[in-house]
């Protein structure tokens, strides 16, 4: 109760100062992608052929105070899963740091290292029980009662820009399935340079406490480290992280442990014509039992390759293709294979 009346506090007082007087901007954006799909699993006799189509549209709102500061805010139509994701408000001020309010997030998640990989949308979905978790802030949670704060550029040395998040209960019940109950972050991006190389280092920390059913609670922790080199039209870029996560899957109570996850990723632009690779290997121990530790191991290992071609302001060609070997209780799983996508992408 304490840590809500805080943050209700800080939203109401930084909006009490901001006094907008003037009409609210919009812009917009949006992109189309059309494509084939070909997906083949160990378990399928035959590979499956299907098109693959993806749209989103986004509205960005946003206006400045006679003070100088700024409020925005967005919401975004997607066809994947059929959904429609908004945002909370962020406030900018004139120092440079930003106040993300309502629905901040977890600020480990915004200083993670994004490591090249494959181009369009490739993939194999494989069994539901495996819980290898191969992104780099999976143990990033957050309620959305919750703030987020940005710093200025150059916060306490050049190139640095740090963050630092909490969220408190947002009273949705443990039923039969987990909620959280708090969380907190933290994540820092460092910017530098080699000679003609360009470094960026970013790295996370979070926590979160979960309830459930029998009002006990359990927790994710986590953190993640990464960094990326440009030389030219060459970027190279490497990421790991470590941690646990309590997830919700059909309705079952998962307890991850000892999740670890190994990116490198490489990226050449010459001219229209973009190519990709990236290798990412995964691997943790679930348990259904809540704050379990099973022995039971997954894992899934990710290849890919893709190029991406300009054809035109806005329209991308993309030829993408994923490889995943998985494991699943430490047998193998044949839900995973092989898949590849051909198609183009159209943005505004």
């Amino acid at each position: 109760m304490k840590k809500e009346l805080l943050i209700a506090s800080a939203l109401v007082s930084t909006l009490g100062a901001a006094s907008v007087a003037n009409a609210v901007t919009a812009t917009m954006s949006g992109s189309h992608a059309v494509g084939l799909k070909s997906t083949d699993t160990e378990a399928a006799a035959d590979a499956t052929l299907a098109q693959n189509n993806a749209s989103d549209f986004s509205v960005s709102l946003s206006e400045t105070t006679d003070g100088g500061i700024g409020i925005a805010s967005s919401f975004m139509v997607s066809n994947e899963g059929s959904h429609l994701s908004t945002a909370g408000l962020t406030l900018s001020f004139t120092d440079g740091s930003k106040l993300d309010v309502i629905n901040g997030g977890n600020a480990a998640a915004s200083h993670d290292i994004s490591v090249p990989g494959t181009a369009g949308n490739p993939g194999v979905t494989v069994t539901s029980t495996n819980n290898a978790q191969t992104g780099l802030d999976f143990f990033a949670k957050a309620t959305v009662v919750g703030v987020e704060w940005h710093s200025a550029a150059d916060f306490m040395a050049d190139g640095l820009k740090v963050s630092a998040s909490v969220s408190a209960d947002d009273g949705v019940a443990a039923s039969s399935t987990v909620a959280i109950e708090s969380s907190w972050g933290l994540g820092a991006t460092y910017v530098t340079s080699a000679g003609d190389t360009a470094v960026t280092i970013g790295a996370g920390l979070a926590n979160s406490e979960y309830k459930d059913s029998a009002a006990s609670t359990e927790g994710s922790n986590g953190f993640h480290v990464g960094a990326s080199a440009v030389t030219g039209n060459l970027t190279v870029a490497v990421g790991y992280a470590d941690g646990d996560l309590v997830r919700n899957n059909a309705a079952t109570e998962w307890q991850i442990t000892d999740n670890s996850v190994s990116k490198i990723g490489v990226k050449y632009v010459s001219g229209d014509v973009t190519l990709s690779a990236g290798f990412t290997s995964a691997e943790a121990d679930d348990s259904q039992t809540l704050g379990s530790v099973s022995g039971d191991t997954d894992s899934k290992d990710e290849t890919m390759l893709g190029i991406s071609y300009a054809v035109a302001s806005g329209v991308t060609a993309n030829l993408g293709w994923k490889d995943i070997d998985a494991n699943n209780d430490g047998s193998n799983d044949t839900t995973a294979g092989s898949s590849w996508y051909v198609g183009a992408t159209m943005s505004f």
